[in-house]
């Protein structure tokens, strides 16, 4: 007797991962209506159930997240042992989201379309391009699709003789404190301070309260530290701002792979990737929230329009790679250089300037602008170092 054949469950698209990346383009998904007849399978392997990361952002115009918005700023502050200043935010917002926030409101919005939406909890083992499509193989079983968005983590064979690999790693702190110390209006950016010890650190905090607050100890560099180094440099921090006694509510430990080894686009005619494995976490400063929102509503339009991705799923321009090059190659070789050139970027240019140049935004104009605005030399070296395609090293 002939046993039947298996049947596997088909979709019109298959996301791999609901984390910030995979959940990103499920929503922008569910909110395009000429694409509500696809169905959707999401795979993801943990639950999702608990507040493991913030995500931080700045916006000059309303995005389909505001409602989750956990707090906003309306004033940044750089500081420096050379230089320090609030700036007024006039067309920009600083804003933050916390992460079990985002995964409520994506899941409910999905959960509301069930015909549409189907969430698995499950680990993709093999993921691969087939002649009608894609197929995944996963803890939950086999299933295929038109097409896959793959979200996982890049396994990288690093290739040190040819491009940069710096993480930036962080610890923070959400602290209550018993009096008043910090401006909820205004978000410390980036304080420089401190010692460099030959690498780029800062302290970073976003204040919700006078008596509450985000504060994080964040590095440039190739190795993370031991877990008492960030948390002395958070303890010092605190004592300089007159803060003996606090009350630590939350922990934030954080490492982003910071590198210009290619991350591809695709892998294959119907494999698409997305967040860090499509290099939208930012090479030169890791933020990434705002990428994946663009790298969605892209893929989004075209599938409406055209009922594929585009042929360029992201839109980078080469001039902005090079760009985040340069940096990294600086703060591999001369890391402590990072606070001169931060320094000399906020002293010379309006922050919106800023902000748009890291956003990708920029003119040819404006981009010659940031550059006449901080000292060359150290650049120019970088330059040499890319044509002749070797990193540098201190």
């Amino acid at each position: 007797m002939r046993s039947a054949p298996v049947t596997i469950p088909e979709y019109d698209y298959l996301i791999v991962g609901g984390g910030a990346a995979g959940l990103s383009l499920a929503y922008h998904l569910s909110q395009e209506p000429r694409l509500a007849g696809k169905r959707v399978l999401l795979l993801e392997p943990e639950a999702k159930d608990q507040n493991d990361r913030t995500w931080s952002f700045w916006a000059d115009a309303p995005s389909l997240f505001d409602g989750i918005v956990a707090h906003e700023w309306r004033r940044l502050a750089f500081r420096s042992p050379e230089f320090e200043r609030v700036f007024e935010l006039r067309r920009h917002r600083y804003k933050m989201i916390r992460g079990l926030d985002f995964y409520r409101f994506v899941r409910a919005a999905l959960a509301a379309r069930p015909g549409q939406f189907t969430l698995v909890q499950a680990t993709v083992e093999m993921l691969e391009n087939t002649s009608q499509g894609v197929q995944a193989i996963s803890s939950a079983g086999t299933y295929a699709a038109r097409y896959a968005f793959d979200s996982r983590p890049p396994h990288l064979k690093p290739q040190p003789q040819k491009y940069r690999y710096l993480l930036q790693h962080f610890v923070g702190w959400e602290v209550e404190t018993k009096e008043d110390v910090f401006d909820p209006e205004t978000q410390e950016f980036m304080d420089f301070r401190g010692e460099q010890h030959q690498e780029a650190r800062f302290l970073y905090v976003l204040p919700f309260s006078k008596r509450r607050a985000l504060v994080e100890y964040t590095l440039f560099s190739a190795q993370v530290l031991p877990q008492s180094e960030y948390e002395q440099a958070m303890r010092t921090y605190l004592k300089q701002l007159g803060v003996t006694d606090f009350r630590i509510e939350a922990v934030e430990i954080g490492s982003i792979p910071m590198t210009d080894h290619p991350l591809p686009a695709s892998n294959g005619p119907n494999i698409i990737n997305l967040g860090t494995r499509a290099g939208r976490a930012k090479p030169s400063t890791g933020y990434a929230f705002q990428r994946i929102q663009a790298h969605s509503a892209r893929l989004v339009a075209a599938l409406a329009a055209t009922g594929a991705p585009p042929p360029d799923s992201t839109g980078d321009q080469w001039q902005f790679r090079l760009f985040d090059t340069l940096l990294l190659d600086i703060m591999q070789r001369r890391g402590e250089l990072t606070r001169d050139i931060f320094t000399q970027l906020f002293r010379r240019n309006p922050v919106e300037r800023i902000f748009d140049f890291l956003d990708e935004r920029t003119s040819w104009k404006e981009n010659l602008q940031i550059m006449n605005s901080v000292t060359p030399w150290p650049f120019l070296r970088s330059i040499g170092h890319v044509l002749r395609r070797r990193p540098g090293q201190r």
